[in-house]
């Protein structure tokens, strides 16, 4: 809103200082000061009235140190990391931009699952909450409509690379450009350790059957938001976990995408030129600022927690965006925490009913699971446990930019 006003003067009346808001750098330093005034200021008022409408955390007897305590601690305040990520992204990033309104899509449509999950169980007093069936309907809902249209939206595209004699001048005349004058469709992506560093889905089908490559990548995005959503929601588990760790991801993909959609960046770390895509790191930055912001209620002892309604969102948010810069290989390096948590639990799940059937008596690999879990059964404290995974996730963050030259 703000945006298309300030454009607005610019364009029209000429106003000193209106043009400042082209700068995506501004906008989305203005976007994280947004978010954490309204996560840390308004998220005191959500806070409150939760308590006030009694919507307080059941906690479940798993003989855990500090249970005990979460009890009646309010729950949904997922609300506070929607509303820090929404409102500044309304007013700042450009709402015609294909990307912004994907990732609004996924912003209200995961978070809206979440809430009728969080609602059941608060309200309606049932510890299930939404069944998994229908969770897993909305996830392969949203899975489809972003698939669709990232695949067959005319403003989705990038520019390929060309040969240094065939460079074209930048608008401004300046330097020569290593990419087409043309953007164009394409299903390629980003792939690590491989030479080229990137991988054409349509090349995975036999020659002649390249136009039907959305059969492949339509199902792998619907797959990608479904486990690292459910990865985000397993990994909310201890307090502040996945909210600190959703931020490290969020400042990730945010550099990816200003990179990606700036041509010189893209020409230098020789990467793919996504047009327009740098105009997603103004919702990113409201992304990290809102999470950052629920941090000062959720670090340890956690004064709310962000139930469904957050975990899911979070999830789906960084799955949409990772695919949206054509990163999502990268995805188990950098959700590499979301990865491990998922993991524990099949493991344990499967292995326990392996056993139960070959044994007659059920074993587990784990103390517990989620991996976070097990590492309280062993004793650690939940401060800890929750440092020690940022610091892992920080390692994997890193790691997953130093790919990029891996080749």
């Amino acid at each position: 809103m703000l945006y298309e006003l300030f454009t607005f003067l610019e364009e029209n009346y000429q106003i000193p200082g209106a043009g400042v808001f082209q700068y995506i750098t501004f906008r989305a330093s203005l976007a994280v000061i947004v978010s954490l005034l309204i996560s840390m200021v308004f998220g005191k008022r959500i806070i409150q009235a939760l308590h006030a409408r009694q919507v307080g955390e059941t906690v479940r007897s798993l003989g855990l140190q500090g249970e005990a305590q979460k009890a009646g601690t309010p729950t949904m305040g997922g609300l506070i990391i929607l509303s820090a990520i929404i409102i500044p992204t309304l007013l700042l990033a450009n709402l015609r931009n294909i990307y912004v309104i994907l990732l609004l899509v996924a912003t209200v449509w995961m978070g809206g699952i979440g809430f009728l999950d969080d609602y059941i169980k608060v309200f309606k007093k049932n510890k299930e909450g939404l069944a998994g069936k229908f969770k897993v309907l909305g996830q392969v809902g949203l899975g489809l409509i972003v698939g669709t249209l990232l695949y067959f939206h005319p403003d989705i595209v990038i520019k390929e690379k060309i040969n240094p004699e065939q460079t074209v001048e930048i608008t401004t005349g300046d330097h020569p450009s290593p990419f087409s004058a043309e953007a164009q469709k394409s299903t390629k992506t980003t792939i690590p350790f491989i030479k080229g560093n990137e991988l054409d889905y349509s090349n995975l089908l036999p020659e002649g059957y390249q136009k039907y490559a959305y059969l492949i990548f339509i199902p792998l995005v619907i797959f990608i938001i479904t486990a690292v959503s459910n990865g985000a929601n397993l990994t909310d588990g201890i307090d502040g976990l996945a909210t600190g760790t959703s931020a490290i991801v969020g400042v990730t993909l945010g550099i990816f995408a200003y990179v990606s959609g700036n041509i010189l960046f893209a020409d230098y770390l020789n990467i793919m030129y996504i047009p327009d895509s740098g105009e997603m790191v103004v919702y990113m930055a409201a992304f990290v600022g809102a999470c950052v912001g629920f941090l000062w209620y959720n670090s340890y002892p956690a004064q709310v927690f962000m139930g469904d309604t957050g975990s899911l969102a979070l999830g789906g948010i960084i799955a949409v965006f990772a695919i949206a810069v054509r990163k999502e290989l990268l995805i188990p390096i950098l959700c590499g925490i979301f990865l491990v948590e998922n993991l524990s639990v099949i493991m344990q799940v499967s292995y326990f009913k392996y056993t139960k059937k070959k044994y007659g008596e059920g074993r587990r690999i784990f103390r517990m699971s989620p991996l976070h879990h097990h590492y309280q059964k062993g004793g650690f404290h939940e401060s800890k446990i929750v440092t020690r995974f940022w610091i892992v996730g920080i390692m994997l963050a890193i790691l997953t930019f130093v790919t990029l030259k891996l080749r």
